[in-house]
């Protein structure tokens, strides 16, 4: 029994709005942060739903470097939170005007 793409399509999109009310309605940089890899999951299931679809591999490959890319991303996205905390105390998105004009 094979499932249909748009099973996957609908679960995709169910991840990706989860991803992006947590980005407009959190105010904690590592919610935002977590809420930012849901959204590139959801693009992920897309992509892997899609190659196995289509019969080819290349988004599998893709979906393989886009969560190399994440890793890295969370290491600096993380030390950079450490970075702010240790300064105000605080990790709440309102504390921080650093890089306002």
């Amino acid at each position: 029994m094979t499932v249909p793409i748009s099973y996957y399509l609908v679960l995709s999109a169910i991840v990706f709005l989860t991803g992006l009310v947590g980005v407009l309605i959190r105010r904690n940089i590592i919610i935002i942060l977590l809420s930012v890899e849901l959204m590139l999951n959801a693009t992920n299931i897309n992509f892997v739903a899609f190659s196995h679809h289509f019969h080819n591999v290349t988004g599998q490959v893709f979906v393989f470097f886009a969560l190399t890319v994440a890793a890295a991303e969370v290491a600096v996205g993380l030390a950079i939170i450490i970075a702010l905390y240790r300064s105000k105390a605080s990790i709440n998105v309102d504390d921080f005007q650093l890089l306002k004009w």
